[in-house]
């Protein structure tokens, strides 16, 4: 699938993948796109925030992920930092590219660092809402006016200059319909309502690997960090108690 193609889908489904396992798992289930986004400092490499993931993790990851996903879109998140001036933008989306990915995704209203890698002819993503990278805290955005309003600004601008879609996060429901309304650009929501165009996750939290990470948006699908204690569990108590290996599981 070609990001163009995007357009045609009645709902665009996204969700986040940092390694090649995964990425080839949602890409044999007919995910639209795959984000490797700088979650993966919390979920992967166990930082507090996304602050401290640099450019080298988002290509190590994305190339995992271009291994395993050989039909789906792949999405680099650019990190803090690396899109500061157009030249250190065009060059870090350029690696992210080289990398496997087919576009990048830029947090806020940076319109002349967007156009700069559109006119280099690298698709871009935005970011509009709670913005983590500069978020002193994580709380819902656009619940007053002037605060919506500038939101909108936001998304207006950047599908002016031509991004092909925009990630509407922890917005009222009310406000991503009115953006979705006005722009061209698709909208992906995560704690935006069920207006978007299409909604993206993180791969980990729909999994329940931290069952502690329970925003009101989340709807968890499998409680898998439960069974992974569960499975190692059974594996100690097995080699503790003479267990495994068993005759089954030994060559002879």
């Amino acid at each position: 699938m070609n990001l163009s193609d995007l357009k045609k889908k009645k709902k665009i489904l996204m969700l986040t993948a940092y390694d090649y396992q995964m990425a080839k798992i949602l890409d044999d289930a007919g995910i639209d796109m795959i984000l490797v986004g700088d979650t993966l400092g919390m979920v992967v490499l166990g930082y507090r925030d996304t602050k401290s993931v640099t450019i080298e993790d988002i290509i190590h990851h994305t190339k995992a992920v271009a291994r395993g996903a050989k039909s789906t879109p792949i999405i680099g998140d650019m990190p803090i930092n690396t899109y500061n001036t157009v030249e250190d933008a065009l060059k870090n989306a350029k690696k992210i590219l080289d990398a496997g990915a087919h576009g990048v995704k830029i947090e806020g209203n940076r319109t002349k660092i967007v156009e700069s890698l559109l006119k280099e002819g690298i698709p871009v993503m935005g970011h509009v809402g709670l913005l983590p990278q500069s978020a002193e805290r994580f709380r819902l955005q656009g619940k007053k006016a002037a605060e919506a309003e500038r939101i909108l600004g936001d998304a207006v601008a950047l599908d002016t200059v031509g991004v092909f879609a925009i990630v509407l996060e922890c917005i009222p429901e009310s406000l991503a319909k009115k953006i979705t309304e006005t722009v061209n650009a698709l909208t992906i929501g995560i704690g935006a309502g069920i207006h978007c165009d299409g909604q993206v996750l993180v791969i980990n939290d729909i999994l329940g690997f931290d069952e502690a990470f329970s925003p009101k948006y989340l709807k968890r699908y499998a409680s898998l960090g439960r069974e992974i204690r569960k499975a190692v569990a059974n594996f100690k108590d097995d080699v503790l108690n003479g267990k495994y290996p068993d005759e089954k599981h030994t060559y002879h």
